[in-house]
């Protein structure tokens, strides 16, 4: 499947390209102007659009959409909203009006119902509306909120749904190899699922 990957040159992102390549599919790195792409595998397709203004079409000839994106740590309360709310509701809609059939969101832990006193309350509220925009959407779906991230590449062994210890942390590894699931498999449409890593040891 030709699969658009937003994020791509993420922690993240780069690591579910890969992933999604290993097993066969045919993903498409959608990427800014000013992107440092060295971490992309050189045969990787790139798309370029920013998600802050992107243009129709951006979508096109893909089966599947992955918002693996988000304006990072230390970013504006302007810029989150621009990225992690309104470029992922736009991106949605785009999908819905192409030939998408399935979108999976990169959320977090807490997006469900945001702690307007909490640290993250900007940034969950963000991710709040995006996910509930996407449910509303029509397409076939799949949301991942995962704890805390780390940089690791993780075990594979993961915990999911409400056994999951909101102290804990998400090997980027770990999250890649799940939204791949997601993106490839039925198992998982119309699911929200809450994520961690499981400690090795």
């Amino acid at each position: 499947m030709q699969i658009l990957v937003a994020g791509s040159t993420g922690n993240t992102g780069t690591r579910l390209v890969r992933e999604l390549q290993a097993r066969g599919h045919d993903p498409i790195a959608l990427v800014r102007a000013s992107s440092d792409t060295s971490g992309l595998p050189d045969t990787v397709k790139q798309r370029e659009g920013d998600l802050t203004n992107l243009d129709a079409g951006v979508t096109e000839g893909c089966e599947v959409v992955v918002f693996a994106a988000g304006a990072g740590g230390g970013s504006s309360e302007e810029m989150t909203d621009k990225v992690d709310r309104d470029g992922a509701k736009r991106l949605i809609d785009l999908s819905v009006a192409g030939d998408v059939r399935r979108f999976v969101m990169l959320s977090s832990i807490g997006a469900d119902d945001p702690d307007p006193q909490g640290d993250l309350a900007h940034y969950l509220k963000a991710k709040h509306a995006a996910d509930e925009h996407l449910r509303s959407s029509g397409l076939e779906y799949a949301i991942l909120r995962p704890v805390a991230l780390t940089d690791d590449d993780g075990s594979g062994d993961v915990r999911l749904g409400d056994d999951v210890d909101p102290e804990g942390v998400a090997a980027r590894g770990d999250v890649a190899r799940l939204l791949a699931d997601a993106a490839d498999t039925l198992d998982w449409d119309g699911k929200i699922l809450l994520m961690e890593s499981v400690k090795q040891g």
